[in-house]
């Protein structure tokens, strides 16, 4: 059945065509983290917010010759294991699988992973297994917020961004959040409230960060380089411990840094990791989930032996080389803001002798991947560069320590490395409840 609705206008005063409403049956859970129906004449159509074994009414957003993608706007037949979302107006911008038990999401993830390595031809070895330590809700430690003028009480908003649209929906914060985040980003809310020339089309972003103890430090993005600037009372009834109010490029579609227009406090945060303390700065790179990034830890650690050096690529600011690497670790990242971080953590735990930091793209310091090395790699969603896969392929260190973040392209980068390497180990993280992203890591040993 399909209904149609009204055409809207667009800009030109033409009739912009809106895409009509379905109802389909749900069969499985995708990659992406939508679930997968077939529309009558056999197109598949993507969905958000449907669970398998549902029908729903779905608000198609894309169509093409072959799929669709869309919204779930009515649930006509529920599964048994949908739950009422936390944040029922917002979860599909933040965590769409706020909708399904944790069972369900668990058993989706660890499915997903099997599937990814079978599309290679891979069977993993063991059961697979997803760690988690059942912390659903509160567990990030960073959110970034957008902006929202609300017209009827002609006021400032925090937002996200719709899922599948360019619009976005006005938020008090989110649930994943550590609150103290979502206290400190009501607090500049509150404070852009009382400025009366502010609107939402001055302001960027809001980046709001916390560390283990709940200080807060935040960074406010403006489109004008003559931003107003704030009191140090106005800033010190924000209950933060550091603020900076940043100047960011209004051509640039990120939060990126153009000037710092003021500085208040510490604006840098410092957690330990395995008891090994850090400092990052706000916009830096450091991990969402402490606690289960740190289990992680301690399962690669046990495949990391002192009598051999350890070559950590894409390693960030450090914290995989610096807390399990051993006594002689080469550090490669790509990032110059990370590898700033990065010297600056080497630095304070006097390990200037013992470390080596590579500022360079992974494939292009292929001498440091070495025979005689433990390898460690945590690429981004991207996975592996085809260089660096040759390279390990060609000097054949007896260990490759593979973390992911994208278990479609590490099953991709295991299937080429098994030529001459088999799973010796493999293990799933849930480091980002209530959403579809998934980490696993696989011990790959080389062939006898």
């Amino acid at each position: 059945m399909t209904k149609n609705k009204f055409p809207r206008k667009n800009s030109n005063g033409m009739k912009k065509k809106v895409l009509p409403i379905v109802n389909v049956i749900l069969d499985k859970i995708v990659g992406g983290g939508q679930a997968l129906g077939t529309l009558d004449g056999g197109r598949k159509i993507f969905v958000w917010g449907g669970l398998p074994g549902e029908t729903v009414a779905v608000q198609m957003t894309k169509k093409k010759a072959k799929l669709a993608e869309g919204i779930v706007v009515e649930v006509l037949q529920p599964s048994d294991k949908r739950i009422h979302p936390r944040d029922d107006a917002s979860y599909l911008s933040t965590s769409p699988w706020q909708i399904m038990t944790f069972d369900s999401e668990q058993h989706y993830k660890a499915a997903l992973i099997e599937e990814a390595f079978e599309l290679h031809d891979i069977v993993l070895p063991e059961a697979i297994e997803v760690y988690t330590d059942n912390n659903q809700y509160e567990y990030r430690n960073k959110i970034e917020f957008s902006w929202w003028w609300d017209k009827t009480s002609e006021q400032i908003d925090l937002a996200f961004f719709k899922r599948g649209t360019h619009g976005k929906i006005p938020v008090d914060g989110t649930s994943l959040a550590h609150p103290s985040i979502n206290r400190a980003a009501i607090a500049m809310r509150d404070l852009l409230r009382t400025k009366p020339d502010t609107r939402a089309f001055m302001l960027k972003t809001l980046l709001v960060r916390c560390d283990k103890l709940g200080n807060v430090a935040l960074q406010l993005y403006v489109k004008d380089q003559t931003f107003a600037l704030f009191n140090e009372a106005e800033i010190e009834k924000l209950g933060i411990s550091g603020f900076e109010l940043i100047f960011s490029n209004p051509k640039s579609p990120a939060s990126v840094i153009t000037e710092r227009l003021q500085s208040w406090g510490t604006t840098n945060l410092t957690d330990t990791i395995l008891d090994i303390p850090f400092t990052y700065a706000v916009e830096g790179f450091f991990q969402i989930n402490v606690p289960i990034y740190e289990q992680a830890l301690r399962d690669m650690q046990k495949w990391v032996t002192n009598d051999k050096p350890t070559v950590d690529l894409y390693s960030g600011v450090g914290t995989i080389g610096l807390t399990i690497g051993g006594d002689n670790v080469t550090m490669v990242e790509i990032n110059e803001h990370a590898m700033i971080e990065m010297k600056r953590n080497i630095k304070a735990l006097d390990r200037e002798k013992a470390v080596q930091a590579i500022l360079a793209p992974s494939e292009t310091a292929l001498e440091h991947i070495k025979g005689d090395s433990t390898i460690i790699v945590d690429p981004p969603r991207a996975g592996l560069h085809e260089d660096v896969i040759a390279k390990l392929l060609e000097v054949t260190p007896a260990r490759i320590i593979y973390l992911s973040c994208n278990p479609v392209t590490q099953a991709r980068d295991t299937a080429r490395l098994a030529e001459k390497y088999g799973i010796r180990y493999h293990m799933g993280y849930n480091f980002f409840p209530r959403t579809p992203h998934i980490e696993h890591l696989v011990i790959l040993d080389l062939k006898k």
